[in-house]
């Protein structure tokens, strides 16, 4: 896993500011499918969507027109947004449900966009493909599909405290984060001693160079909690969220 101040699966910072479900209802509000509203929808789950096709055996050219079939065909096609409810759970859980039955129809079908009329088709920006960690390849393509739905909230949290931290003259923070605790959970490694940050930085103690990583780590959670309950319609729903996003990258397993 390629690994930068992000993971190697999320999209642009810009991708999950608004609140989901306020946008749902948005979309259910408006006439034109083609509208800003739905496309940035789309932009947000063709990555998961992507992710399962692929781990339930698609090759590459087959997932990526499978993702723009689906995507026509079951959520614009049949009303899948607007049928969408926040009191029955998760947005992402109910797509979910509609892919499992998408890829059972299509099995029974030869075609996936021949059946899309071209002045009809939403073209989505598939160019930078997700690629699963090494570790995801015993998963079922459900497990794939959450994890690749995780990584973008993972990558737009750490833009967004990494943005914070350079504002506030804390780039030394970031970096120290970043080495210490964000590399070696993503790659599962354990960290370098703080030593080797007190000498490197110029610090007086390893504590202060603990102290920093508290700092931005509290950040970081306070960020995530911010963009998890984005997503959700509820706090009890964020706080779940929030757990097992730990639990999935052990964020809470070292300092503080």
């Amino acid at each position: 896993m390629a690994l930068s101040d992000g993971t190697d699966m999320g999209g642009s910072a810009e991708a999950f500011l608004t609140t989901h479900w306020s946008l749902i209802e948005g979309i259910k509000k408006q006439q034109d499918p083609k509208q800003s509203l739905i496309g940035m929808l789309l932009e947000r789950y063709w990555k998961p969507v992507y992710c399962y096709l692929r781990r339930t055996g698609c090759g590459n050219e087959q997932a990526k027109d499978l993702t723009q079939g689906f995507f026509h065909e079951v959520v614009l096609s049949r009303h899948l947004i607007e049928r969408a409810d926040p009191s029955k759970g998760r947005f992402r859980t109910f797509l979910l449900h509609a892919l499992k039955q998408y890829v059972i129809d299509m099995s029974r079908r030869k075609s996936t966009q021949a059946n899309i009329p071209p002045e009809k088709l939403i073209t989505l920006e598939i160019a930078h493909l997700p690629v699963l960690p090494q570790t995801t390849s015993k998963w079922s393509p459900e497990a794939c599909f959450h994890y690749a739905w995780k990584s973008a909230i993972l990558d737009l949290t750490l833009a967004a405290a990494k943005e914070d931290c350079l504002h506030a003259g804390q780039e030394t923070h970031w970096q120290i984060f970043r080495d210490y605790l964000l590399y070696p959970t993503l790659e599962g490694r354990d960290p370098p001693p703080l030593k080797e940050f007190r000498r490197r930085h110029g610090l007086s103690s390893e504590k202060a160079a603990s102290n920093m990583v508290i700092t931005v780590k509290r950040r970081f959670q306070r960020l995530l909690r911010k963009h998890l309950r984005s997503t959700v319609s509820s706090d009890a729903e964020a706080d779940e969220e929030f757990r097992d996003f730990l639990e999935t990258w052990q964020f809470g397993a070292q300092q503080g």
